[in-house]
């Protein structure tokens, strides 16, 4: 990523704070290249070729200043120990539950079975290591009189309209009664590390269903292979869920490839101790770099995807329309309430002008920042290999909800 900032004969005073190893003088242009902390080679191909250039010039050297923005932390957890591989958060998997049926959620015994009013209700979940789900299941006290309700209960993808399956449930087909839940088999899929989906139980009566809060669950993560994600935690916005955020039912699951997880756990002392030595040694490697090239500026921010310094732009002719919001993947975007954003230049790269360089540092407590697109305010830029073709519109006015 390369970005260009246009900052009219700025005079290194203020800023000085902010990068103390910048030299006080005057610059017309500044650029920036976002690099990773191990992207060692890529630096070398840009010195060696067009950055050499400009600094064998004395007309460009003297009124450009070139700087590769690294974050100045490395990330403590090892790529196979993440999450997902673009953030730092750990993948907190211990004492699994291997060899059988698992039941994701339960109601605690003292909770009475109550119809609420609503008649959609939908909870979202991330799995963090390869699932099957065997059966849905939904809550329903029968007191007796056996089960006497209408009620589908179906999974879905994150951002995707079909049902990857579904089970519905009525008088003559009720299912099997395991404790206070009805269970359904349905096919048999392998949800995939890093899957989202959303569970929707939908009443077919005018009755309501019986369902509770994610608080009031018991839920049953067979030792961290998959999490529930609320509202509160930055999951989809609330617009685009289906229903009431709760539960009205579960799933009954089996965790897949038992012997890789636990040899998985096994090994996982030993690679934190590999990885903190090889971050200890990138460490030394970026300072002699930094000290050799003068080239460097270090951002208190962990190196990974999810923290590329947010990117400005300013108006370009080529925008990009309509472009729909990913909720999964390298461009997951958790915040942003819209399903797509408003208009926003193509391209890697942006200029911007002194006075808005100095409006986004006096503000930079406030601004909001967006994950997909790396950006404080109204618009944004995605990389060129998105490969969407640009169209030439007037701008519009941003809808965004800062």
């Amino acid at each position: 990523y390369v970005y260009i900032i246009n900052l009219c004969r700025f005079i290194f005073l203020g800023p000085l704070a902010f990068f103390p190893q910048w030299k006080l003088k005057h610059y017309d242009i500044i650029v920036g290249v976002l690099s990773a902390r191990h992207n060692h080679e890529l630096r070398s191909v840009i010195r060696n070729t067009w950055f050499k250039h400009l600094k064998q010039q004395p007309a460009l050297s003297q009124r450009v200043l070139v700087k590769f923005i690294i974050g100045a932390h490395g990330c403590a957890v090892p790529v196979e120990d993440r999450e997902d591989p673009y953030s730092c958060k750990l993948l907190n998997i211990s004492n699994p539950v291997l060899n059988q049926e698992i039941e994701a959620f339960n109601l605690p015994e003292d909770i009475p079975s109550v119809l609420s009013e609503d008649r959609i209700v939908s909870v979202n979940f991330r799995v963090l290591y390869p699932i099957v789900i065997t059966s849905l299941g939904v809550f329903y006290d029968a007191d007796g009189v056996g089960f006497q309700r209408n009620i589908t209960v179906k999974l879905y993808q994150a951002e995707h309209e079909e049902a990857l399956f579904s089970a519905r449930f009525s008088p003559p087909s009720c299912g099997v009664q395991v404790n206070r839940l009805w269970y359904k088999p349905v096919e048999q899929f392998i949800l995939p590390e890093s899957f989202e989906g959303t569970i929707v139980w939908e009443s077919q009566d005018l009755q309501g269903l019986v369902s509770r809060n994610l608080h009031n669950v018991m839920v049953n993560d067979g030792g961290g292979v998959f999490r529930v994600i609320t509202a509160g935690e930055g999951s989809l916005p609330h617009e685009l869920t289906e229903g009431v955020e709760g539960i009205a039912g579960g799933f009954i699951y089996t965790i897949q490839e038992g012997d890789a997880l636990l040899k998985s756990l096994h090994t996982r002392p030993e690679r934190f101790t590999s990885h903190i030595k090889n971050l200890e040694k990138e460490d030394a490697l970026l300072k002699e770099e930094s000290g050799t090239y003068d080239d460097i500026v270090f951002v208190d921010v962990i190196d990974t995807y999810r923290n590329v310094p947010a990117k400005l732009l300013n108006f370009y002719r080529c925008f990009r329309l309509n472009w729909a919001v990913d909720r999964t993947g390298k461009w997951q975007e958790l915040e942003y309430p819209s399903p797509a954003y408003p208009a926003f230049a193509c391209g890697s790269g942006y200029v911007i002008s002194k006075d808005i360089v100095q409006w986004l540092a006096s503000n930079s407590e406030r601004l909001k920042t967006y994950q997909v697109v790396k950006r404080w305010f109204s618009f944004s830029v995605l990389s060129w290999s998105r490969g969407a073709a640009c169209v030439l519109d007037e701008l519009e006015r941003t809808l965004l909800k800062c």
